[in-house]
């Protein structure tokens, strides 16, 4: 596999440029994909913000982790249950609905920020907000690939197996079983369009096929 070198601030303003070229849609949905806490899905996807409002684009920031379930069905099987995380932890389906099924042609247009606060573990209660024409939406979070959600664009945040196990932070060590999974039944680096790699995040490089 072929990977460039790139500094992170090149990155951002490559990833706004494969952004601002999506081109037939009215509204947009951008997914940073990567393993919680050992990538920076959250902090890469800030970084987009302030330049593709700067080309005009209206933004809205959406957290994937707003769209948990509920406590009593995410730890059904404990709360270290790394196939719980792979299968149960995402609302993919409230994703979809909330989210990306208003940014789809006939769509409403407008989408809900956030809907589960998973610390306090009840609704949050937010507004729908509008999404104008032009308007990207950017969503971070963990293995958001391969579940038939309609992303227009996807990145995904790849780390070597090593450099994996030596991310995760501690405390999430046991979720390792669940990016292993992710690896090997649904190949997100095959699905994105934009592979980065992120073993040292201060030089990240892009995957370019040969």
């Amino acid at each position: 596999m072929r990977y460039r070198p790139i500094s992170p601030a090149a990155l951002t303003a490559e990833l706004t440029d494969r952004i601002e070229a999506v081109t037939g849609r009215p509204r947009i949905a951008v997914a940073i994909d990567g393993a919680a806490g050992a990538t920076e899905t959250t902090a890469l996807a800030n970084a987009l913000v302030d330049p593709l409002r700067l080309r005009g684009r209206p933004i809205v920031r959406i957290s994937a982790r707003d769209f948990l379930r509920p406590a009593s069905l995410r730890y059904e099987h404990g709360k270290h249950d790394p196939d719980a995380r792979y299968t149960d932890w995402l609302d993919v389906n409230a994703l979809r609905r909330e989210v990306l099924d208003p940014l789809a042609d006939g769509g409403r247009g407008t989408v809900l920020p956030a809907l589960w606060d998973a610390e306090r573990d009840r609704a949050t209660r937010r507004d729908r907000v509008p999404v104008p024409e032009g308007g990207v939406v950017l969503i971070d979070g963990e293995l958001l690939l391969g579940a038939g959600l309609a992303f227009d664009l996807a990145v995904h945040l790849w780390l070597s197996p090593a450099a994996l196990r030596r991310r995760v932070p501690a405390d999430d060590a046991w979720a390792l079983p669940a990016y292993e999974r992710y690896e090997q039944e649904v190949d997100p680096s095959a699905l994105a369009d934009v592979v980065v790699r992120v073993d040292d995040p201060r030089h990240p490089a892009v995957y370019e096929p040969t």
